[in-house]
């Protein structure tokens, strides 16, 4: 019985012995494709569910996730460019506040400004979200001049109204689903503030 038993093992041993050969000479080629699939079986039974994955069965390690994925990847420079732009307007509309005549308008561009920076941080997290990486632009601001307020408001209105449709077309050329989702809510966002500039240059005129 110990010699049948030792026999089949020398058998076992010689065909993975053959079969690593054969992978070496053509991997293209399975000549023991049994011996392939016991050996497969037997590792995955011998490793940690969590482990057989590797770092892909760790939730959000998706080689390419569903959201914020590749289909966002294309879009990264028009975010940042985004970004970008949100934290240029939250400064303007602290600096307004502190000099607009009444205050309805101060109280206006505080939320206004707040709505910006709000934006800002998605953006950031959004971009973190596709590139696993922070992005800290370094920005170079121009000094800011008050015009008067009713050519303020004309200014900011025209602002706000093509941010809102930048921020649609962007979201219409996206291929991902939570993208443009995101620029979409934005867009809402700036035609909202076009409309408060609005309803403020309509109490002066």
């Amino acid at each position: 019985m110990e010699q049948e038993l030792s026999a089949a093992q020398n058998a076992a041993y010689d065909y993975r012995r053959c079969d690593r050969i054969w992978q070496r000479v053509d991997p293209t080629l399975t000549p023991y494709p049994e011996v392939r699939a016991a050996a497969a079986m037997a590792a995955r039974a011998d490793t940690p569910a969590a482990e057989q994955g590797g770092e892909l069965s760790l939730a959000g390690a998706q080689a390419d996730p569903c959201c914020m994925g590749t289909a966002a990847l294309e879009s990264l420079e028009v975010l940042q460019g985004f970004l970008r732009e949100e934290l240029s307007d939250r400064r303007t509309y602290l600096f307004l506040a502190r000099r607009a005549p009444t205050a309805q308008a101060r109280q206006v561009f505080r939320t206004v400004a707040a709505d910006e920076e709000r934006h800002a941080r998605r953006l950031s997290a959004a971009v973190y979200l596709i590139t696993g990486e922070r992005y800290c632009p370094a920005l170079c601001y121009p000094p800011l001049r008050y015009a008067g307020y009713c050519a303020v408001l004309r200014g900011r209105y025209h602002e706000e109204a093509c941010g809102g449709f930048n921020y649609r077309r962007a979201a219409q050329e996206t291929l991902d689903p939570c993208l443009q989702e995101l620029l979409l809510e934005f867009s809402q966002d700036e035609y909202r503030h076009a409309r408060a500039m609005l309803a403020l240059l309509a109490g002066t005129m």
